[in-house]
């Protein structure tokens, strides 16, 4: 479907070239092509489940110069920015809130690249350019969830709507150690994390690291049921099923990073985390028993170690939680970015989203008091 000379909304990846998708994708490996694809083809984001998948295309020459995964949305669920209200706020006035254009990973709240672009002219033509087509195909509104600092210049410049959000994110200051890092803790902090690390390991608890093709079969079926059953544990069926992950292992098996906690050669717990570029994304947890502690270990203390052997630069934990912060992650804003068609309700959204951002300010402040690291003393 031509949108103009330049741009093409497509309905299926296939219509792109992997190698140069991919080039624009980068290190990042939830905007992959492959990763995009194993989502759609396994029926995870499909229609059926409310995920409808779309593309606008940017090509220059019959070139690939820019790219926006998006979804039409008939929910909002599996996004971690909540617009529940909004929703409300229409039905209760009347008109339609679904379907809505969503550019976003599902069921991923990882802060990334949504402007698939090399340049900021560019990403700043994808920004327009989807607000054209949110118009033409009568959409009540258009949102991206999570873009990374060089899409939010373009977003703000094309008049976005932005809205701010709270993760809890680990950045690693060239410690040669997890007892370099764990100097830089206060004593307070320093002393829990080795009592909590202490519960598990007289528990019986020993760690394993697989990453890629070393994730065997039988590792992966384990992760997958310990996967399940965090869900089942919170009343909800998993959003991803299991053709999802080995499609993962089969097509990008290296971003896979397998954290297994063993007692008497048998697996408990695990945590799948998946690296990309400099950075580890704590992604998906489960555990067949219970132990103190277990939790924590697993999907922070053991993912900060693995930074710190592997030179990772960051952690990123996940979406909430305050409890992280005693684990050394620190408070760090996230963003989305939202066009609305309806010039009444977009005016009263920007009066709400003014005040939210001065709360989630506040908050900020009110968390750096309670920041887990030596304060520097002043001379």
């Amino acid at each position: 479907m031509p949108l103009s000379d330049s741009f093409h909304l497509e309905t299926s990846l296939q219509a792109f070239e992997p190698s140069q998708w991919n080039a624009l994708a980068g290190d990042q490996p939830f905007v992959r092509h492959e990763f995009l694809s194993a989502l759609h083809e396994t029926g995870c984001a499909a229609p059926d489940t409310g995920w409808t998948p779309y593309f606008l295309a940017l090509r220059r020459s019959g070139t690939l110069a820019g790219a926006v995964p998006l979804y039409l949305k008939t929910h909002s669920r599996g996004e971690y920015v909540f617009d529940y209200a909004w929703a409300e706020a229409y039905a209760r006035h009347g008109l339609t809130y679904y379907p809505k254009l969503l550019s976003a990973v599902p069921f991923t709240p990882v802060t990334g690249a949504r402007l698939l672009a090399c340049n900021h002219d560019d990403r700043l033509a994808l920004a327009r350019g989807l607000i054209d087509m949110a118009r033409q195909l009568g959409l009540s509104s258009l949102h991206l969830l999570f873009p990374r600092d060089q899409d939010m210049a373009a977003l703000r410049e094309a008049g976005y709507l932005l809205r701010e959000g709270v993760q809890f994110h680990w950045r690693n200051a060239g410690y040669s150690g997890m007892d370099d890092f764990l100097a830089a803790l206060n004593h307070d902090k320093r002393k829990k994390i080795r009592q909590d690390r202490k519960k598990v390991a007289q528990a019986g608890i020993r760690y394993r690291w697989l990453r890629g093709r070393d994730i065997d079969a039988a590792a992966l079926d384990f992760f997958y049921d310990c996967y399940c059953r965090t869900y089942y544990e919170h009343g909800n069926p998993p959003y991803l099923n299991a053709a999802f992950f080995q499609r993962l292992h089969e097509q990008m098996p290296d971003t896979m990073v397998l954290v297994l906690a063993v007692k008497d050669d048998a697996p408990v717990a695990s945590a799948l985390n998946l690296q990309g570029g400099d950075a580890l994304y704590g992604r998906y947890w489960g555990s067949t028993v219970f132990v103190p502690g277990l939790h924590f270990e697993t999907c922070y203390m053991q993912a900060v170690e693995y930074c710190i052997a592997n030179q990772l630069a960051r952690f990123e934990g996940g979406a909430q939680g305050e409890h992280k912060i005693a684990r050394g992650l620190l408070p760090t804003p996230t963003w989305s970015a939202h066009w609305i068609a309806d010039p009444r309700f977009a005016d009263a959204i920007e009066d709400f989203l003014h005040r939210e951002t001065a709360a989630i300010q506040n908050y900020l402040c009110e968390l750096d008091m309670h920041a887990p690291f030596k304060r520097a003393v002043a001379t």
